[in-house]
């Protein structure tokens, strides 16, 4: 396939950096699985200055935030939240999440990263409180391997269709 194709592809796979896909097409053929792409792509991210690291976390969504509400995740991130639950939050659920989302960026100065999908709304809650006590670089490593984890996933669901 064509580095134009392979972006086509792949560009969404990383939320909002088609330049992971950019940077990995060189890298990758035609017979390349799954888990040579997941990797490839993961090298371009762990290889990449901290400056767009941090761009790419803070282009992941707040969990049942604002974005969500208004319509406008991406079709992926709208499937992992609604298969999380995160669209059939209580009042008092959706009320701890812009809390802990607002905590969380105060913090932080990202949103809070986690690969949702076979996790209930508990277990996210859960680990964003027990992730609010880590230190920013803890924190900054654990979402970009979470970023990793929803990349893996993707690819995953990708092959699966």
């Amino acid at each position: 396939m064509s580095e134009q194709d392979f972006v086509a592809r792949y560009g969404g796979i990383y939320e909002h950096s088609v330049w992971v896909a950019e940077e990995a097409a060189p890298f990758v053929d035609d017979t390349a699985d799954i888990e040579t792409l997941a990797t490839v792509m993961a090298d371009c991210v762990d290889n990449a200055s901290s400056e767009r690291q941090l761009a790419l976390i803070r282009a992941h969504p707040d969990l049942a935030g604002k974005a969500s509400i208004a319509g406008t995740l991406t079709a992926d991130s709208t499937t992992e939240q609604a298969n999380a639950g995160l669209d059939q939050c209580s009042p008092v659920e959706f009320a701890r999440f812009q809390a802990l989302n607002s905590g969380y960026w105060e913090r932080f100065g990202f949103p809070f990263v986690m690969a949702v999908r076979d996790s209930t709304r508990a277990d996210i809650l859960s680990a964003f409180e027990a992730r609010l006590q880590n230190d920013y670089n803890e924190e900054f490593e654990t979402a970009l391997a979470e970023i990793h984890k929803i990349a893996r996933l993707r690819l995953a669901a990708m092959e699966a269709d």
